[in-house]
């Protein structure tokens, strides 16, 4: 059997099967037959998108954290606040998940997940088995039909069609702007210029990736991770690892690495110890805050790595790395901004203050 063929075989078993529980699952959330159908169908649609992927023991995690986050950003919402209060309550006692699942499919924390808990539950009034019958009856006597795949996978193909187009124009946009890094927009090692923030679209991401699959963390710089660390590989030195094993994970805290490429010096590092997957990673330099991009594996494990996708000048990387009084990992301390771990409400969840650096 070829290769695409095969992968429309695994996803159409797949999506047969998980059809009549992530209707109902939309429809519990939804209120409304009709928007469950199309949540459920938009969301198949872009796991098929990304089949390729997903990885193949977490593939539940995948289709749930779809279907929430899709209707979280739906056009016409409730209202923020109210709309997670939904999701965690039809979460936690329509789907019976526990509290740190809930956090990782929102990208919260579970005390968060708890907080929202008891404010839904204080609104209907402190009778949690009463919530449990709503969301029984919010599905009502539906009984699914079979999943629409066609309709799914002419959809996720189109979906799949126009990630690449924008990959591709991305690109293009890199290339075209390549003479103005080699002009000094991105300072030398030792020009004593500023990059001052991250150039490209994908500045401040987090991106689940699956054990293996290789990143372009910036131009040279090829980034993956596996269960027990993070690996990377730049034009002086291939295959290089950072493993776990010497990482206090009981506790929040995040490492710092640079080495020299052509352009400045390439930033990364190790978070660890945190709830779910982190909102976003900044790092403090002489010239402001510079958001981070962030790899983790899916399932929301607590730790991850984190980079900088343009190298920074020298004069940026000392003051970070360099300048500054403080201990290494853990919130608190003095010392400069360093760098920061923050979780989805923005809160600080880890911080390197400056002063502290493996070169």
């Amino acid at each position: 059997m070829r290769t695409g063929a095969r992968i429309h075989h695994d996803f159409a078993a797949y999506a047969r099967a998980c059809w009549p529980r992530l209707l109902l699952t939309a429809l519990k959330l939804t209120g409304d037959l009709a928007e469950a159908d199309d949540l459920a169908r938009r969301t198949l649609a872009r796991v098929y998108a990304r089949w390729r992927r997903v990885p193949r023991n977490d593939v539940d995690f995948h289709v749930r954290r779809h279907l929430v986050r899709s209707w979280l950003r739906r056009p016409w919402p409730l209202g923020r606040r109210a709309d997670r209060q939904r999701a965690v309550l039809v979460l936690r006692y329509g789907e019976g998940l526990p509290d740190a699942q809930i956090g990782q499919l929102l990208g919260i924390s579970t005390g968060a997940v708890r907080h929202v808990a008891r404010r839904g539950v204080k609104a209907a009034g402190g009778d949690e088995q009463r919530l449990r019958a709503a969301c029984a009856a919010a599905a009502g006597d539906v009984v699914p039909g079979p999943v629409p795949l066609a309709a799914v996978t002419v959809r996720g193909r189109a979906l799949r069609r126009r990630r690449a187009a924008v990959a591709a124009a991305g690109c293009a946009a890199v290339l075209a702007a390549g003479g103005f890094v080699a002009a000094g927009l991105v300072g030398g090692a030792g020009s004593g210029s500023s990059s001052g923030t991250v150039a490209g679209r994908d500045a401040g991401s987090v991106r689940i990736v699956a054990p293996g699959e290789r990143v372009q963390a910036a131009p040279g710089v090829e980034m993956w991770l596996t269960a027990d660390g993070s690996h990377w590989s730049t034009p002086e030195q291939a295959n290089q690892f950072r493993g776990l094993d010497t990482c206090p994970r009981h506790q929040p805290g995040v490492s710092v690495q640079a080495e020299p490429v052509k352009g400045g010096y390439f930033l990364s590092g190790l978070y660890y110890g945190v709830t779910g997957d982190p909102g976003r990673v900044e790092l403090g330099t002489g010239h402001g805050q510079v958001a981070a991009n962030v790899l983790t594996l899916a399932g929301s494990p607590g730790w991850g790595v984190w980079y900088a996708s343009t190298p920074l000048s020298a004069r940026d990387t000392k003051t970070l790395i360099v300048e500054g009084v403080g201990g290494v990992g853990g919130v608190g301390g003095d010392g400069g901004d360093g760098v920061r771990v923050y979780d989805a409400a923005g809160a600080v969840e880890a911080r390197l203050r400056s002063g502290g650096w493996r070169a």
